[in-house]
């Protein structure tokens, strides 16, 4: 399966290289756009949960290593709840592991 990497820049500017076991990502993110946080968060609960369906689909198990990434942007993108007007830029995205 191609893998990938989307890299995105949270509201306090810090970013992340965040990995994808498909290029579905693509297909719900777009670089140089900013997403509201909670759009942002459906946007990659989708993305991710249907990437570890395809690995599912393959191989007959989840991917752990989508899920865990999930994991990783929730409890980051908790920290900016109380954020009034809080968005994340996705900066790239890099499909060569």
């Amino acid at each position: 399966m191609p893998v990938m990497h989307f890299t995105v820049r949270w509201p306090d500017a810090q970013e992340s290289r965040c990995y994808s076991p498909s290029l579905v990502v693509k297909d719900f993110l777009e670089p140089g756009r900013r997403y509201p946080l909670p759009d942002f968060l459906a946007r990659t609960r989708e993305a991710l949960n249907i990437a570890s369906e395809r690995v599912r689909a393959k191989y007959g198990f989840a991917c752990s290593a989508a899920l865990d990434q999930l994991a990783r942007i929730e409890d980051t993108a908790g920290r900016f709840a109380d954020w009034p007007e809080a968005g994340v830029d996705v900066i790239a995205f890099d499909d060569n592991p």
